[in-house]
């Protein structure tokens, strides 16, 4: 986007084009390249421009809108399936509920993106391939293989997603960084719908039932049902017609719960001390300290997404850094009780996954402390703490590439 930016700088037709097809990107990368075009006639125009705000909300055009009608009415349709088709529910979400919203959001971006049709058609033969052999898996409820390929299509899924919105195989650091601030953007948004939604349904069913209509069985099974997966579907649209929708509220909950989130680790590490359980003998609690160590590290990775739209004190910086190195030790932990389970019982296709796991955590949080530590020791700039996430993206996609699809024939579907 940046080149473009440039490429069209005295170009207003192309500019404005540009602008119009990705505006939530063309800000952010404009934003970042304005201090050097400062002084520029049509640079400075576009930045009041863009810096200027409206209390109005921006629908975007008819046809955006139809399109996002469209592809809500399909996911629901989706998560419909069961009751249309008479298919064991347990059967059908369990392996295919990333299907219900992430195409919708990757028909999105491609649409948005005008990709060309040869790297449409790969998007959708990926995505069929993953429904295809998800769904043709043998159906044992006790296989391991099973469970672990339901849960790694999702962030299969999601890389295709993201794919479609960089919209580029190569190099395209500042897309990727894109990408993670949309998905904390879309966390904040979706989560807002989805509250003002429980309060809509809670009035509606409230208000029948006291005219003694029950509709709560039919509420559910039509509006909610359609409702929940157009929920980050809307919110994606949201927030990519309105980028100052969540702009200034995601920004806040990062740097809020990156300080909380260091002194809570803290707290928990010297507690397991003089705690009675442990991550090498109490399989529960490794599970939930993985849980946590994914979720710490989300937040990590997203403030440091978020670094690239507003300017970060040396005090917050260091907070990154600290939580990095906290987090490190928290890996260090999981990864030896890991390694220590399968030294004692073996090698299980749970552990072998948690372990490949925790192996790419531990060197991407390492790459990010080092990028951190030269910042706060000014040795280097911020940009680098974002390349060495983005740079990273596709790895975490490719380790999923291998526990959705080659996992459940190297253990044989156990």
């Amino acid at each position: 986007m940046k080149d473009e930016i440039i490429t069209y700088l005295n170009d207003p037709g192309q500019l404005e084009k540009l602008y119009r097809t990705s505006k939530a990107p063309f800000k952010r990368a404009f934003g970042t390249l304005y201090p050097e075009l400062k002084g520029n006639a049509l640079a400075d125009f576009w930045h009041e421009r863009l810096s200027y705000e409206t209390d109005e909300l921006n629908w975007g055009s008819s046809r955006e809108v139809r399109f996002i009608i469209i592809t809500a009415l399909v996911a629901g349709m989706i998560a419909k399936l069961p009751a249309i088709l008479n298919i064991d529910p347990e059967f059908f979400y369990s392996r295919n509920i990333g299907f219900i919203v992430f195409p919708a959001l990757t028909a999105f971006f491609a649409w948005k993106n005008k990709l060309p049709a040869s790297k449409l058609s790969i998007l959708v033969g990926l995505t069929l391939v993953g429904a295809l052999f998800i769904n043709f898996l043998p159906n044992d409820k006790k296989s391991d293989t099973l469970i672990l390929s339901c849960i790694h299509l999702a962030v299969f899924l999601w890389s295709i997603l993201g794919f479609a919105f960089v919209g580029e195989v190569g190099n395209n650091d500042q897309k990727r960084l894109s990408y993670l601030r949309y998905n904390g953007d879309l966390v904040v948004i979706t989560g807002l719908i989805l509250i003002a939604g429980f309060i809509m349904t809670a009035i509606t069913v409230g208000l029948f039932q006291l005219i003694d209509i029950d509709i709560k069985t039919f509420y559910f099974e039509n509006v909610v049902a359609f409702g929940l997966p157009a929920a980050p579907i809307v919110g994606t649209y949201l927030t990519q017609t309105n980028p100052q929708l969540v702009g200034k509220v995601s920004p806040v909950i990062a740097r809020l719960f990156s300080p909380l989130m260091l002194v809570m680790l803290v707290i928990y590490l010297v507690a397991i001390i003089y705690s009675d359980k442990d991550p090498y003998n109490n399989r529960e609690f490794l599970l939930m300290f993985n849980g946590l160590l994914i979720g710490v590290m989300a937040i990590i990775f997203f403030s440091i997404a978020e670094m690239g739209k507003t300017v970060r004190s040396l005090p917050e910086i260091w907070v990154l850094f600290l939580l990095s190195i906290v987090t490190i030790v928290v890996n260090g932990i999981a990864l030896s009780a890991i390694l220590f389970r399968i030294s004692t019982w073996g090698i299980t296709p749970n552990r072998a996954a948690v372990l490949g796991s925790n192996v790419l955590i531990l060197i991407n949080l390492l790459l990010v402390a080092v990028q951190l530590f030269k910042v706060v020791s000014k040795k280097k700039s911020l940009p680098g703490v974002g390349k060495s996430i983005a740079i990273y993206l596709p790895i975490y996609a490719l380790w999923a590439v291998i526990v959705t699809f080659l996992f459940p024939l190297l253990f044989g579907f156990s």
